[in-house]
């Protein structure tokens, strides 16, 4: 039953437009991130490149694997890379930098968005120093639950400043590990957390990994992915001592990370599609 939501999928890609604005509250002051300590800008190290992510613990930072391979799907080197807390105006809650990072292996980098990809676009990220949990509490991963509607929290272009939160936007399809959502995302937004709000804690239940227009409405549509066990994957990777990369091991690639972000160009990866 997974072919009417690889269509969708594939229709979306197809079409070359933008979101539009739909209800993003900018989270600037302190106080407005209280519960999103975690979610922070990751810096690629490849001009201005960034993604966003997520501390799944006190050091390891959950994203999209495109955003740790530069254009030419080569790894990015870790040691570039810098992870920025709850980052706003300029100052985040704390700086981390990259140690390793781990791609998940059914994720190809040479090869554009597809079903396939999109299932297996995620990838850790551990930090060479931890963040204190009581400075920026982990979210929990879960499995996506039967509700129709979710949370997302990112940078983007052209808000890369401050995180922005959507505080609710709707799940239109889920299909054999795929879920397509409205939400309002674009360049940067990659790794972005999808949350599920139900409880008192949020819990991550998705990433953003790509975009574009389409399906019957003509509307934006924005994909991730089912994660726990992908999620399990890269631990056990981890602890096999089976990275991608480690700091310093390898050299530095084009100025751009692919479907990264960055404030001064639009020209700036594949993974979503614009005018």
């Amino acid at each position: 039953m997974i072919r009417p939501l690889v269509l969708f999928l594939s229709i979306a890609l197809a079409a070359p437009a933008a979101a539009e604005p739909s209800g993003l509250e900018p989270l600037v002051r302190r106080d407005q991130m209280l519960g999103w300590e975690a979610v922070g800008r990751i810096d690629t190290g490849e001009g201005d490149g960034f993604c966003t992510g997520a501390l799944i613990a006190t050091d390891l930072v959950l994203t999209a694997a495109h955003c740790v391979y530069d254009r030419r799907g080569q790894p990015l080197d870790p040691g570039h890379m810098l992870f920025r807390a709850a980052l706003a105006e300029g100052v985040a809650l704390a700086d981390a930098p990259v140690a390793v990072t781990v791609a998940h292996p059914g994720y190809d980098p040479a090869t554009p968005p597809s079903a396939q990809n999109v299932r297996h676009d995620v990838a850790l990220l551990k930090l060479a120093n931890p963040i204190p949990a009581a400075l920026a509490a982990p979210f929990l991963v879960a499995s996506p639950g039967t509700g129709d509607q979710v949370s997302v929290v990112s940078y983007a272009l052209g808000r890369s400043e401050a995180l922005s939160w959507q505080r609710s936007c709707d799940v239109l399809a889920r299909q054999d590990g795929l879920v397509a959502m409205n939400c309002d995302v674009s360049f940067g937004s990659s790794g972005a957390p999808v949350l599920d709000r139900s409880d008192a804690r949020a819990r991550i239940v998705s990433l953003i990994s790509v975009g574009g227009v389409g399906g019957p409405d003509n509307e934006f549509v924005a994909y991730g992915m089912d994660l726990p066990q992908v999620v399990g994957d890269l631990k056990a990777l981890l602890a096999r001592g089976k990275p991608l990369a480690r700091a310093g091991t390898v050299p530095v690639g084009d100025p751009a990370a692919l479907g990264a972000g960055t404030g001064k160009s639009r020209d700036i990866g594949a993974r979503f599609v614009t005018p």
